[in-house]
């Protein structure tokens, strides 16, 4: 019998990745999206015919109220129920405090962490009522534990879930139930035809020119975070719970590589951020 997996925004980037990783590792996959629904129709088609394992998607806007309960309860109705819940959909907006509306607040509140912890809760209910033992996965940031400019309220969310976690595994722990994170660094989400399809040129991205700065001589993929994830969610990981574990190549390990190099001068990291958020 095939195991069970809901995936939240996997119709894209490192959400698809991790359905893909999922399902080769024989889960029955169900995953939300918000806004691509051709992209999500493609890759559920895709894991249906790359691993033969179910696969259904359904359209959600988690930051909004209710809408994480709907989708939750839908899923393990189409699934029959559930093993993994990996918490993936989220919003990267940026912006300096100087700068914050309340309504970017609130939406980055609603969807990186009101409906984090609210889809922990809807699972591990379901898991001790039906007494499985089973893992769930968020994926946070690097930004949790690395401080960039504007990214104060994103990596600050992201900091709470590394935290939230460690008491959320000690209380389920006596159920069976794991609760871990992926901290991705920096992972290339869009294909080389989305790029040219965007009239982006696919051999000139800030993503090849940051690879040689990171530590393992590369950006990170979607199959990067998918494979950690699929880890998590084995019985390899058995003895892991309350851990982020962080996927990054070593990208924070010399601090900010993004913008900075040798031949800079003084405060000139401060117009590099400016000129990259223009963009």
């Amino acid at each position: 019998m095939s195991k069970k997996a809901i995936v939240t925004g996997g119709s894209r980037g490192i959400g698809r990745g991790i359905a893909a990783a999922l399902a080769s590792e024989g889960y029955d996959i169900v995953f939300s999206y918000a806004t691509h629904e051709e992209d999500a129709r493609q890759a559920a088609e895709e894991i249906r015919e790359k691993t033969g394992q179910r696969c259904f998607y359904q359209k959600a806007l988690l930051n909004e109220r209710g809408a994480g309960k709907t989708f939750f309860e839908w899923a393990v109705g189409q699934l029959g129920g559930l093993d993994v819940l990996v918490n993936n959909a989220g919003s990267t907006l940026f912006d300096p405090i100087q700068d914050l509306s309340e309504e970017k607040l609130d939406y980055l509140l609603n969807l990186d962490y009101r409906n984090y912890v609210l889809m922990m809760h809807y699972a591990t209910k379901f898991m001790i009522e039906n007494g499985i033992r089973g893992s769930i996965i968020n994926i946070t940031s690097s930004r949790g534990e690395q401080a960039y400019p504007y990214d104060g309220v994103y990596g600050g969310l992201k900091a709470a879930l590394n935290r939230s976690i460690k008491s959320f595994a000690l209380d389920v722990c006596d159920y069976g139930i794991r609760i871990n994170n992926v901290a991705p660094g920096a992972i290339r989400v869009r294909t080389k035809e989305q790029l040219e399809a965007e009239g982006i040129d696919p051999n000139n991205t800030f993503w090849d020119r940051l690879g040689p700065r990171i530590p393992s001589g590369r950006v990170g993929t979607p199959e990067d975070i998918g494979q950690a994830v699929a880890f998590l969610a084995s019985d390899k990981a058995s003895y892991i719970t309350g851990f982020t574990l962080r996927v990054d190549g070593g990208l924070i390990l010399p601090g900010m590589p993004e913008v900075i190099t040798p031949d800079m001068e003084p405060g000139q990291w401060r117009t590099t951020f400016k000129e990259k958020r223009k963009k």
